[in-house]
């Protein structure tokens, strides 16, 4: 009897070590899905906020986009080189959202419309550019990330944070 207590009692404390080992790993996994997240969401709005992003959108605003990849081939090297950059942090962008490691309000907050407005100017010379190369993936998160925004923006427009406070 003496030992069937102890058998007992010594199943019970490797059943509770378990679960709260479990427990405990559950925790350390959120947690440090939670700190991705952030660290993520840190680089991204320190990567919004750098010289050279600002320089990005000056060039996108204050230029002309070619309708056409043939177009686009007749650029300088340097405005060339500022659109295809651009193109590819947005597509960086519409992937880290895709994949959930940012959240969509994130870009929402910090870029919004100027997405979509983006997109908008780059589509035609993307989607050209996509039929030249044979390649249907050519900035695919970016024209997922400026659709998803848009139907977002419809369907619930955000007010601004000063008229909610």
């Amino acid at each position: 009897m003496k030992t069937e207590l102890i058998t007992n009692i010594a199943n019970l404390a490797l059943a509770l070590s378990f679960v709260i080992a479990l427990v405990f790993g559950i925790v350390q996994v959120r947690t440090s899905a939670r700190d991705r997240k952030e660290r993520f969401t840190l680089d991204i709005l320190r990567n919004f906020q750098s010289r050279d992003f600002v320089e990005l959108m000056y060039f996108m605003n204050a230029h002309e986009i070619p309708a056409s990849f043939e177009e686009m081939k007749k650029l300088s090297k340097e405005s060339w080189i500022l659109i295809v950059q651009f193109s590819q942090e947005m597509e960086s962008l519409g992937m880290l959202v895709a994949e959930k490691s940012i959240n969509i309000d994130l870009v929402d907050k910090t870029l919004g419309s100027y997405v979509i407005t983006s997109w908008e100017k780059l589509k035609p010379m993307i989607l050209d550019n996509r039929i030249k190369q044979r390649d249907p993936f050519i900035a695919e998160y970016f024209q997922w990330l400026a659709e998803k925004l848009n139907a977002r923006m419809k369907a619930n427009p955000r007010k601004p944070f000063n008229e909610i406070r």
